[in-house]
């Protein structure tokens, strides 16, 4: 029986404009100006069947991710034909998380933008919040995560979303030895159920344990393609081969690949040409009118004109307008003596609550304000310790983090460091 395809890409290129500022870029839109291109991908043939997990290796730059995102729908390719036939999961750290959202807040939208009903998503999310095992996290902002964190809320909500093909870049790379395990469980629970899986890693080990079939990027192209045995083995050869090399020679290497790259070799004129859909008359008369209209009620502000003012004469609009003004001058007029006294009173309380403010600010700061001067060997944890030692360490370090608004937990030795009051 013939395997049923999940994923075919036929002549699949994607090239990126190498512009320095908008500006260019926004010239090279308007006026066909040429500018230097960087064909990320060259002719890629491949086709994944049902079922299938494969694996895509190459050294950084090759198209892994690039290949993957186009499978996922989230770029499309310059030209080629791209066939996907099922949902699509996407699991790469911090794809579709929100920086200034919950952990919580972000499982909610992403489950909402994939369809699903708040019922459903309630029952979703205390499995979705196990699975991810971050603890008290789950309420606290995506930008203060580590990204061992967003790779494992992101992984909990992909799996849990039940996709027919599951795409997983370089997510599991970041996180501990227990999580990985975890993953590689459910992603053994989804080639069992037939799920398409396609993983994109540096390493080797993962690959080959994961994979049944290893695709070889190299360059934007497709090197090789096979079991997963030869392929990890020729891949591990060539890495043994380049690290060999001397640095003149690597550098020789990488620049003769990167110049076919931006020169498009191999690629015929018919590849290098974006992919154009042919467009029927009813899309284009809706395009047109689309355009009019914009531009009709662009004049409309403009103008200061409202919709409606257009079906109204002169003579039937301009006796309200003129009452209207009258009255409203009446008001100014009644209430400018009022205005001033309260302006003077407001004064007053303004000047008295500065006064108060400050004094409070004072003293605050004073009963407040503490700093410590980095050490050398010194770490977050540390200091944490030594200023909150009946607090756990990491209450203590994300207090200290905050109060000097750091996003990281790296420290410096002479830096100052503000200690918030217990």
């Amino acid at each position: 029986m013939e395997k049923k395809h999940r994923i075919k890409l036929s002549h699949i290129t994607k090239q990126y404009d190498l512009t320095k500022t908008k500006s260019e870029k926004i010239k090279a839109m308007l006026f066909n100006q040429h500018t230097e291109s960087f064909w990320a991908l060259r002719d890629v043939n491949l086709t994944i069947y049902d079922g299938e997990a494969i694996g895509l290796i190459g050294i950084n730059g090759s198209g892994k991710s690039t290949l993957s995102n186009i499978i996922s729908g989230v770029i499309v390719p310059t030209s080629g034909k791209v066939e996907v036939e099922g949902e699509v999961s996407l699991i790469a750290i911090q794809v579709g998380l929100k920086g200034p959202l919950t952990g919580l807040e972000n499982i909610r939208l992403k489950l909402l933008m994939h369809g699903m009903t708040n019922k459903e998503i309630d029952t979703k999310i205390p499995s979705i919040i196990d699975f991810a095992d971050i603890g008290d996290f789950i309420n606290q902002p995506i930008k203060n995560y580590s990204s061992g964190m967003k790779s494992r809320l992101g992984f909990a909500i992909s799996v849990h979303l039940d996709p027919d093909i599951l795409v997983i870049d370089e997510a599991l790379s970041v996180g501990d030895q227990t999580f990985y395990q975890k993953c590689v469980d459910k992603i053994n629970e989804f080639k069992a159920r037939g799920k398409t899986i396609i993983f994109v890693s540096h390493s080797i080990t993962q690959v080959k344990n994961l994979c049944d079939r290893i695709v070889w990027m190299h360059y934007g192209q497709v090197r090789e393609v096979g079991t997963n045995t030869e392929i990890a083995q020729n891949y591990v050869d060539f890495v043994n081969w380049y690290n060999k090399l001397s640095k003149e020679v690597k550098s020789k290497y990488i620049k003769e690949h990167r110049e076919e790259q931006k020169h498009g070799v191999g690629l015929s004129r018919i590849m290098k040409s974006p992919t154009k859909e042919k467009m029927s008359w009813k899309t284009t008369a809706s395009g047109i009118l689309l355009a009019l209209l914009t531009l009709f009620f662009a004049i409309l502000v403009g103008s200061g004109t409202s919709f409606i003012g257009l079906f109204t004469s002169e003579d039937q609009t301009a006796e309200p307008a003129k009452t209207q003004t009258e009255q409203t001058k009446k008001k100014e007029t009644s209430t400018d003596n009022q205005a001033d006294k309260e302006k003077q009173a407001d004064k007053k309380k303004q000047k008295e609550q500065q006064s108060a403010e400050k004094t409070e600010q004072e003293q605050a700061a004073s009963a407040t304000a503490q700093t410590y001067e980095v050490q050398a060997g010194d770490s977050l944890s540390s200091i944490a310790a030594q200023f909150y030692p009946d607090d756990s360490v990491q209450t203590s370090v994300e207090k200290i983090k905050e109060a000097n608004d750091m996003e990281t937990d790296t420290i410096n030795p002479g830096q100052t460091l503000k200690i918030p009051a217990q």
